[in-house]
């Protein structure tokens, strides 16, 4: 019983890293775009998210492989969870020009 409210709270506890993680660069790109200094905000939110995901890993897998490998698959639940919410990325179609026919 106590092993399974410990790998249950493994797998949130990956759901909760990856919303954090994936939310975060959702919101960095959304600012970083209109950014006077666009590099300083992709490398620092890559830094800050990088290291609390990879802390967090860490504190959760307490050496217990399983525990690492739960709060990975929620990890990745969390990442579909989040590409579903923020909506598919917009495609801009520039108008192309029309071909020129080839002459006889």
């Amino acid at each position: 019983m106590n092993e399974s409210v410990g790998l249950a709270g493994a797998l949130i506890t990956g759901v909760v890293l990856g919303t954090m993680f994936f939310g975060g660069l959702w919101w960095t790109v959304r600012q970083g775009v209109s950014a006077e200094r666009p590099a300083l905000w992709f490398l620092g939110s890559l830094l800050l998210r990088t290291g609390i995901v990879l802390a967090g890993f860490y504190v959760v897998a307490a050496g217990h492989w399983e525990r690492l490998l739960l709060s990975l698959l929620g990890f990745v639940i969390a990442h579909v969870i989040v590409t579903r919410f923020t909506g598919p990325p917009v495609e801009h179609h520039e108008p192309q020009a029309n071909e020129v026919g080839h002459a006889p």
